[in-house]
């Protein structure tokens, strides 16, 4: 009989470890709508400077992604992640007590997106390195997929609860009860009473030095350097996708508001799904099958998108959306897992941190690149470059070892 994650005597400790992720994830979502929506309604930001608070939220993955990883495996993890949502509690409470004041600035506002920014790094890092030590390898696909689905959930569901506090009680107020969320995750993860072991101090390490091991060990390895090919090309493409997204239904399908952020909505319900039966697909499937097998299945779906009209075939944009979702969650949650499973616990945070580094640093560039490309050749056919461009990231996948790979 197989066993579950429920009878690991790390379960406990588990269970405290994902309530503060999901209070975490939650925060980091609720965040990211409410603090533009102050800048544009309290302080009456321009369109640059939302172009500047934007990347401040994000740039953090780009300037410190890799000596993050480094860093991280000098420490324990547990107490770092609590630091860092210690740190973050106090940066979003700075805001409303700023507001409340009367002192509350632009600057501010960057200056707390970007700290803040740099705290979900270090968290998002060290979480991840986490995990094997608390749950054993035997359990890390299904702790994977608990931690997926809050973070599906959190994505799908935080920027609707953000925009509707923000109508009811204020952005300031928001931003409030969403630092006080992060202290919520402290206390959740100072509870974990799991010992960690101490990471191993080597002499004559310095920074570089150990930078440079992580992103040798992930692309010296045929499997990991295709599983950041992979990642990285499909979101150079998703970021061109989302930058044209409402651009799509608002101008060229010439839907309202309404109807569009109904849209967005049911276009999450794919990542939740998959974060629910991920575990389940991967079991059925294998692990390493699931790796190149399910995002190839899920760039046919496509060319659904741009196939969508103002009719009925505004459900053809549904459920390719939706498809594509679905078949990113369960791939994150087969690859991150097993990226987790072959790599070696004290190169944990630097392997993640390098990934990281390579599969997140072309979503910005993957939203310049859209931009320009729907002012040029016109949005609908910018969506068909997309959905071409999702099927030929699935080649890293297809010539790959792990088509012939048993699973680890």
């Amino acid at each position: 009989m197989t066993s579950t994650l429920r009878s690991h005597s790390g379960f406990r400790g588990f269970q405290l470890l994902w309530a503060g992720d999901t209070i975490a994830q939650f925060g980091s979502a609720v965040g990211h709508v409410v603090l533009p929506l102050l800048a544009v309604g309290v302080l009456h930001a321009t369109p640059g400077q939302m172009g500047v608070l934007t990347a401040a939220e994000t740039v953090a993955f780009l300037l410190i992604g890799l000596p993050a990883g480094a860093w991280v495996d000098r420490v324990r993890r547990r107490p770092l992640m609590i630091r860092m949502d210690l740190a973050r509690a106090a940066l979003l409470l700075s805001i409303p007590a700023a507001a409340w004041l009367g002192v509350l600035s632009f600057p501010q506002l960057i200056v707390v997106a970007l700290l803040a920014g740099v705290c979900t790094v270090f968290f998002d890092v060290a979480y991840q390195s986490y995990l094997p030590a608390l749950v054993g390898r035997d359990h890390l696909m299904e702790g994977n997929a608990k931690l997926q689905a809050s973070q599906s959930v959190a994505t799908f569901t935080g920027p609707a609860v953000g925009g509707g506090l923000t109508s009811l009680i204020g952005a300031a107020t928001t931003l409030a009860a969403t630092g006080l969320g992060y202290l919520a995750s402290a206390l959740c993860l100072s509870r974990i009473t799991t010992t960690e072991p101490r990471p191993q101090r080597l002499p004559d390490r310095n920074l570089r030095t150990e930078v440079a091991e992580g992103l040798r060990f992930v692309l010296t390895d045929r499997r990991l350097r295709a599983i950041a090919g992979c990642t990285a090309s499909w979101n150079l493409f998703f970021g061109m996708e989302s930058a044209v997204r409402v651009l799509f239904m608002a101008g060229v399908l010439g839907l309202n508001e309404a109807v569009i952020g109904v849209l967005l909505g049911l276009s999450g319900i794919g990542g939740i799904l998959a974060a629910v039966l991920s575990a389940r697909i991967v079991r059925s499937l294998g692990q390493t099958r699931t790796i190149w097998l399910v995002p190839v299945l899920g760039s046919l779906f496509g060319p659904l998108i741009p196939l969508a009209g103002a009719d009925w075939r505004i459900g053809l944009m549904v459920a390719g959306q939706c498809a594509v979702s679905f078949s990113a969650v369960v791939y994150n949650v087969a690859q991150v897992s097993y990226r987790q499973a072959i790599c070696p616990d004290h190169l944990l945070g630097r392997m993640n941190a390098s990934i990281r580094f390579l599969v997140w640093g072309t979503l910005p560039l993957g939203a310049l690149a859209g931009g320009a490309l729907g002012g040029w050749i016109g949005i609908r056919e910018t969506l068909w470059v997309v959905a071409a461009g999702w099927m030929l990231s699935c080649l890293w996948m297809v010539f790959s070892p792990l088509r012939n790979d048993r699973d680890h």
